[in-house]
């Protein structure tokens, strides 16, 4: 059960700081002068990339540590 609630928090905190940086994201997007839809597909790319970046830094380290 403690493997479970690790994963479960982890995954959380992921998603957590992907909305935070897309956030940022699309707020600077904004504040710089782009449009409302310009500012919100930068924010959905930083999301996506964070989400990317976390699977493949967990992939490596699934293979590193098994």
């Amino acid at each position: 059960m403690n493997h479970l609630a690790t994963v479960l928090l982890s995954t959380g905190l992921v998603v957590v700081l992907a909305l935070l940086a897309a956030t940022a994201a699309g707020v600077l997007t904004r504040l710089d002068g782009a449009t409302y839809p310009a500012a919100l597909m930068r924010a959905a790319a930083t999301f996506a990339a964070v989400l990317t970046l976390a699977a493949a830094v967990t992939g490596v380290l699934a293979q590193v540590l098994s």
